[in-house]
């Protein structure tokens, strides 16, 4: 089977499409054939610089969706034949994987291969945010930084289920449209810092609730200033960088949150209903994925770097 492994961190071109011995499921496993991987700038990450637990060499690609083909022992839930979903899982990017059955959730009938790989890590990461960093309610005023992009059209949509008010941020003018047909009430084109005042405008003066910042560095300080008091800072940016601050720098008593990947679906019974809820939207026609683009596998790099470029919108996934 073929994978994208690299051996060294560094850019895309150190992704290589290699011919890889066949995983074999142990106790616990499943072997799954994959139909669609998703890209995420967590990738890119890895890829550049490594993180705990995903250092070179290895297989990059953390989610994906597939069809089981082989059981390793005592695994119960799955069968073969079976279409399942992963989240946060090493390894994805490959023809085949061998993951722990409870790693797995079954995709419904009526959801496509490609609609559920778009919804894995940034759907999960989405509701997450609007449940359990701060719990978006009717009336509320949401700050969505990247819009349009793979997270933040999944957040706008999940947030205009709540009967919240959405202002998102686009980098370019040619994304307002598609920001705007999730759902956005207002759309800024603004790259870095400095779109407090207009936050401050579009609330009559009174700042956000709470604001969504995947931006890192440039956007940190004023995603604080454009909140009201108490207003939550969720921020979700480490790789484009992280500010040095002091608590006392932190306006308004608002409050700052860092959610963390892996505790979004601390154990398989929160992974099976915190999907569970993702698939119903899905099903009810109230959550709708971008699919921004298609790649096929061998073709990783090519996604990653179009993904940096930061010209894609949407999901971008990767087809074996």
């Amino acid at each position: 089977m073929h994978a994208i492994q690299i051996d060294r961190h560094g850019g895309p071109e150190v992704m290589m499409w290699r011919e890889l011995p066949e995983p074999v499921p142990g106790p616990g496993e499943a072997l799954v054939q994959l139909g669609a991987a998703g890209v995420n700038y967590m990738d890119t990450g890895i890829r550049r610089q490594g993180a705990p637990g995903w250092t070179a060499p290895l297989v990059l690609g953390a989610e994906g969706v597939g069809r089981v083909v082989a059981l390793g022992e005592d695994v119960d839930g799955v069968a073969v034949g079976d279409r399942v979903a992963w989240y946060y899982h090493p390894g994805s990017y490959a023809e085949l994987l061998a993951i722990p059955a409870d790693s797995l959730v079954k995709v419904p009938e009526g959801i496509e291969d490609e609609t559920a790989a778009a919804v894995m890590l940034q759907g999960i990461t989405a509701h997450h945010f609007i449940t359990e960093t701060y719990q978006v309610k009717p009336g509320d005023t949401a700050v969505v930084h990247a819009a349009a992009g793979g997270v933040g059209l999944l957040l706008t949509q999940m947030i205009k289920t709540r009967g919240a008010t959405v202002i998102g941020l686009v980098s370019r003018h040619e994304k307002v449209a598609i920001a705007r047909n999730a759902g956005a009430d207002h759309v800024l084109v603004w790259s870095g810092g400095g779109f407090e005042g207009r936050i401050r405008e579009l609330t009559r003066g009174e700042g956000a609730h709470v604001v969504y910042d995947g931006g890192g560095t440039p956007t940190f300080r004023s995603s604080q200033l454009a909140l009201r008091p108490h207003g939550v800072h969720a921020y979700y940016g480490p790789i484009m960088g992280v500010p040095s601050f002091r608590p006392t720098d932190l306006p308004h008593s608002i409050l700052l949150s860092y959610p963390v990947l892996h505790d979004h679906v601390p154990t398989r019974e929160a992974l099976v209903r915190r999907t569970g809820e993702i698939f119903d939207l899905i099903l009810a026609g109230q959550l709708t994925p971008v699919i921004g683009g298609r790649y096929p596998l061998r073709e990783a790099a090519r996604a990653h770097a179009d993904l940096e470029s930061r010209t894609t919108t949407g999901k971008l996934l990767l087809i074996p």
